[in-house]
């Protein structure tokens, strides 16, 4: 099989020579450089395969080519070994652990300064992460580790980055306590009439928005249910209070506010509040570290409903594919190149030194492959081309 034209499936007839040893006795033919060794097919039909498998599914290639859905699998797998050989992604000095639910929950692991993603590992158990970690290439470099409050993350980080610092991004802590005033809502709303019910759950988002992002009209719808609903207009309070917390630059009066803030819920919300509370309590110090060292994922978070829509686009790929697609696909990775100080040359050989300083510079490792840069993958996928 070779390289299909114009939309039709293309085969090659080769009459191969057979030869005989006088030697040994053996036979053979004759070989054909352009034919890959495994496979019946050509080697530049290999190559279009690889290529295409990133953007396209095995279905539609195998229709198109007249391959075996399953040999084309095999290329892809093989291709696949080839590129995590042959693709390394710069250690960061600020990881990210986040995850992406693709068929089920994935651990992404990013670079936060440069706003890449590095990999995405089959699941998120804290063995898993063990491992990643340990296969980083000069892990030593890595100061601070943004991630959510899932302990398998912190365990393994402890373990294996004992210098970095753990910090958990903000945006995981202070939507609990909207979950917080959700809990409310829901409890006060045995009270009301079937039509206020209704008008209560329409007007929720209002009650998750800031209060400095309210218009005038929903000021007012506001201002209604807290005067009516005393409970929720105490639970709305306390939510605002608590972003406000995250607004503070010093990491001794935010634990003060948070004292303050601890006092004023009443007995009876203690049960609304009562995942936020245990979280603060259990993960203080890796909450806290974010006013001494502000990073977080939040750049991560607006990848994880396009990389939804892909999974749902392409129903039938694996996880090894979709990985892929992200991870590999051409003309997404962030490449930085380095300049002539910023260069390694103790590599070079006496040899090499006696070229000129431009051909120095062009052989020696002068760029940085940083991941896959997020803003550019997030432009394809909506453009469509991945």
């Amino acid at each position: 099989m070779d390289l299909p034209m114009h939309g039709k499936r293309v085969g090659i007839e080769v009459h191969q020579l057979r030869y005989k040893c006088r030697e040994c006795g053996q036979t053979f033919y004759e070989p054909l450089p352009s034919t890959d060794d495994k496979r019946g097919c050509t080697k530049r039909l290999i190559e279009y395969i690889e290529k295409q498998s990133l953007k396209r599914t095995f279905v539609s290639l195998s229709n198109e080519i007249g391959l075996n859905e399953k040999t084309i699998r095999n290329i892809f797998r093989d291709y696949m070994n080839r590129l995590e050989k042959s693709v390394r992604f710069q250690t960061p000095q600020w990881l990210g652990i986040d995850e992406i639910y693709i068929i089920r929950p994935r651990c992404v692991i990013t670079n936060i300064q440069d706003n890449t993603i590095i990999d995405i590992l089959p699941d998120r158990n804290k063995p898993t992460v063990i491992t990643y970690l340990q296969s980083l290439p000069d892990r030593q470099r890595i100061s601070y580790v943004a991630m959510d409050m899932w302990r398998p993350y912190r365990d393994a980080v402890s373990l294996v980055l004992p210098q970095a610092q753990v910090v958990v991004d903000k945006f995981h802590v202070v939507k609990m306590a909207n979950h917080a005033l959700e809990t409310v809502r829901k409890s006060v709303r045995e009270g009301l009439t079937p039509k206020e019910r209704r008008t209560l759950m329409h007007d929720r988002h209002i009650l998750l928005k800031r209060q400095a992002n309210l218009d005038i009209r929903e000021q007012l719808i506001l201002s209604s249910w807290t005067g009516t609903l005393k409970d929720l207009g105490l639970a709305y309070e306390l939510k605002e209070e608590f972003y406000r917390i995250w607004e503070i630059q010093s990491q001794q009066e935010a634990l003060y506010r948070l004292k303050q803030w601890r006092e004023r819920i009443p007995d009876h919300l203690i049960f609304a509040f009562k995942d936020l509370l245990s979280a603060l309590k259990n993960w203080q110090d890796e909450i806290f570290a974010y006013f001494d060292h502000p990073i977080t994922n939040a750049y991560t978070e607006c990848l994880n409903g396009l990389i939804r829509v892909m999974n749902r686009m392409g129903r039938g790929y694996s996880f090894d594919a979709l990985r892929a697609k992200i991870l590999f696909t051409e003309g997404t990775q962030k490449v930085k190149k380095l300049n002539y100080k910023q260069q390694d040359f103790s590599k070079l050989t006496d040899s090499d030194l006696t070229y000129s300083f431009v051909t120095i510079v062009r052989e020696s490792p002068g760029e940085t492959n940083l991941g896959v840069d997020i803003s550019t993958l997030i432009r394809l996928l909506e453009e469509g081309k991945i």
